[in-house]
């Protein structure tokens, strides 16, 4: 059985940033896989 598009999205799992473990704000467009911080950290 297929499942309605709003619902799949509705129950993924939030995205985390894999250097830190942090829950990320979703953006579209965007395929960054470490939060703010972190990338802050890595330009210093």
């Amino acid at each position: 059985m297929l499942m309605n598009p709003v619902e799949f999205f509705r129950t993924l799992q939030k995205k985390e940033c894999c250097e830190c473990g942090q829950h990320m704000e979703e953006q579209a467009e965007s395929y960054f896989m470490e939060c703010d911080r972190c990338l802050a950290k890595k330009e210093e």
